[in-house]
């Protein structure tokens, strides 16, 4: 009996593989039309799209459709009902027993057991006290106590908390039961998703002048107001998932479901993303679902005391170079808990979408760990790829773009995954954006290894118009990675020593804060206008901030002397930050008005070697460079699309912005129907200044 039901099993599977190969992708033509050089892998797209069909159709007929199932955060961890009794429930397959300790019973270990469920699943139900008050109060601490196979006593936090404190002695922190009397609403609603994608990344524990950890509520009265006039329109809010190392820059998760309360409470962070909406700013979350922190008492490593649990179990849970733990994404409660951790950030705290951090290690079985990624298309098809945690992100990027029409999405992926960024519909992941990463790494090559006079203005405008077209790409000429301790800003490379002495507007420029001021400038703004469909910045760097990032460790004495950001130093009316920063308000100001990043990529007419000069043409904008550090030109003809009358916009050189004042901004330039460059007109500029005068 048992031999014929083998087979069968056998011819079922392999039955359902030919189905999967064999399914209909609903656009998949689009793609192909868009891509033809993706013709030969069709049949991969088609068992992608298979996988996720069918995890999406288990979904809808399992748990009731996918909007319940990712509501799983309201009936996971603990729950207050209405007549005041309260529902813990966990998922621990591997645990023997479960028990819930903490102030409420004096911390007794064993007074309170859960009852074991179907599924590896844990349930306990608390009754109200006498005066029918909860028997867990606001603010209680409280542990699970895991009781293994092996006769180990566990003490854990649960996976669902929603806040965690740590005493300012302790390693460890510890579950705080979240149930405020009066809990924050919400007063503004979303704003719209903007034309034009202006980022502010940001991280609230630096975001002051003094050398602490910086406060939500700081960042609401001090930093809101600054992003705003400095014309950005998106934050992107780094390290506010739970993180017990404050040095991993919140890339070392321990609690998914809690706001750091190293920065205050939930509902000041509530507070923070309800102001920013009033500004008409939208709020991402950076949201790491690609590993989790290796802590045991404070994070979800061996929850249930086993390898696994949320994890693959042996080598395949771990990443060698982030010494952390990597998720099963096939695994039914990973999804649970992971799909349900997206629409908790999204309902609970309102955030308007996620960047996903480390999406290449999701990608890849080899994590991108040694792999140069030359653009070979099969470098992103076979048995090198991850297809659980592509199948994974196509889930969440479906459920949260049919759930929330304004929801953006963005990739961190240095691979260059071809249809990162296409609709899941055509067979891609479903990201709105990818960041474009090798941009800000040209800017440091060509600092660190060129003099000015041999910069090549052909890789330059390679390096920001390389990307897939039909994949938006967020650019940036720097963001926080190059802000850390061990690289430098764009600033520090121009400046270095310079900065911290010949920074007063009182004194002349010398001629490296000459230098070094110019090209910040126009290296920005050529990123912004040539670099991709978005445009992102890391908070201080605008206006040339004078020194790196470092969080306090055991390396530094445990100091906060470089974790921390002096705005201050743009109050200064004496300084030159006030002048970068203008600068970069401005730029984002005049984007808003002409919307070029939300215009299809450049047409680029000149980008000429000699002249170190580069024009191209977005928006009916005319953007013109000079960047030879000794030759100016005078009547220099550049071409033009449409014809007309054109005028000065925004100009590096002002004086306002640290520059010379060196043009004419009543100077009106008229187009001639003279072909240049393919373009049909043509227009002469009285005077291209060099860099320096």
């Amino acid at each position: 009996l048992k031999a014929p039901l083998c087979a069968r099993l056998l011819w079922s599977d392999a039955k359902m593989a030919e189905a999967e190969y064999n399914v209909s992708v609903p656009r998949l033509n689009s793609l192909l039309e868009l891509d033809p050089y993706l013709k030969p892998f069709e049949k991969d797209f088609q068992r992608r799209y298979g996988l996720f069909e069918k995890q999406l159709t288990l979904l809808e007929e399992a748990e009731g459709g996918f909007d319940q199932f990712t509501r799983s955060y309201k009936s996971y961890g603990v729950h207050r009902m209405p007549d005041n009794s309260l529902v813990f429930k966990e998922w621990a397959p591997a645990a023997e027993a479960l028990f819930l300790t903490g102030d409420f019973n004096g911390w007794d270990n064993f007074s309170h057991p859960y009852a074991k469920k179907d599924f590896g699943k844990w349930e306990l139900h608390i009754p109200p006290k006498e005066d029918k008050t909860p028997a867990v109060t606001h603010n209680s601490k409280l542990k699970v106590v895991v009781h293994t196979r092996m006769g180990e006593r566990l003490y854990r936090i649960s996976p669902w908390a929603k806040y965690v404190t740590r005493h300012e002695k302790s390693v460890i922190y510890d579950w705080v039961h979240w149930d405020p009397p009066q809990p924050y609403i919400h007063k503004h609603p979303r704003p719209q998703k903007p034309r034009s994608l202006r980022i502010y990344e940001s991280h609230v524990g630096i975001a002051s002048p003094e050398g602490k950890v910086a406060s939500y509520s700081n960042f609401t009265h001090n930093v809101l107001p600054r992003i705003k006039d400095l014309g950005y329109n998106c934050i992107q809010l780094m390290a506010i998932m739970e993180h017990a190392y404050y040095a991993s820059f919140g890339y070392q998760v321990t609690s998914f479901f809690a706001a750091s309360s190293r920065y205050g409470t939930p509902e000041e962070l509530k507070e923070l993303i309800d102001v920013a909406h009033s500004l008409g700013i939208i709020v991402l979350l950076d949201v790491v679902h690609s590993h989790a922190s290796k802590n045991t008492e404070d994070g979800l490593n061996s929850f249930d005391g086993s390898d696994s649990c949320f994890f693959h179990s042996g080598p395949r849970g771990e990443h060698s170079l982030w010494d952390s733990r990597l998720f099963n994404y096939s695994g039914w409660e990973v999804l649970r808990f992971l799909l349900s951790n997206l629409r908790w950030w999204m309902e609970e705290y309102r955030f308007d979408g996620f960047r996903f951090d480390g999406v290449t290690s999701m990608l890849y079985h080899h994590h991108g760990i040694g792999s140069g990624f030359s653009g070979d298309y099969a470098e992103y098809f076979g048995l090198h790829v991850d297809e659980d945690s592509i199948v994974y992100l196509m889930l969440a990027n479906h459920i949260l773009h049919t759930l929330y029409q304004d929801c953006i999405t963005i990739a961190e992926d240095v691979s260059g995954m071809p249809t990162l960024c296409r609709p899941v519909q055509e067979g891609g992941l479903g990201f709105d954006f990818r960041l474009a990463m090798a941009i800000p790494d040209k800017w440091i090559q060509i600092l660190k290894e060129f003099k000015d006079e041999d910069w090549n203005m052909g890789n330059i405008v390679h390096t920001m118009s390389n990307r897939r077209y039909g994949e938006k790409c967020i650019a940036y000429a720097e963001s926080h990675d190059q802000a850390l301790v061990g690289d430098k800003t764009l600033a520090f490379w121009l400046m270095d020593k310079d900065m911290y002495t010949n920074m007063s507007a009182l004194i002349p420029m010398n001629s490296v804060i000459d230098r070094g001021i110019q090209l910040h400038k126009m290296m920005r703004l050529l990123t912004h206008g040539l670099g991709g469909e978005g445009y992102l910045n890391f908070m201080g760097n605008e206006f040339g901030h004078p020194e790196w990032l470092d969080f306090p460790r055991v390396g530094n004495n445990e100091s906060y002397h470089y974790a921390r950001r002096q705005f201050n130093l743009v109050d200064m009316d004496h300084l030159r930050y006030r002048q970068l920063y203008a600068f970069d308000r401005d730029m984002n100001r005049t984007e808003d008005k002409y919307g070029w990043l939300a215009a299809p990529p450049a047409y680029i007419s000149a980008k000429h070697e000699g002249d170190k000069v580069i024009v191209f043409e977005r928006a009916n904008v005319i953007f013109i460079f000079n960047f030879h550090p000794t030759n100016s030109y005078s009547n220099y003809r550049v071409a033009v699309g449409p014809p007309g009358k054109y005028k000065i916009k925004l100009d590096s050189d002002e004086i306002h912005y640290g520059g010379h004042g060196r043009l004419d901004h009543n100077t009106e330039f008229f187009t001639e129907p003279m072909e240049f460059s393919n373009l049909p007109n043509s227009m002469l500029v009285s005077k291209l200044y060099y860099l320096l005068p």
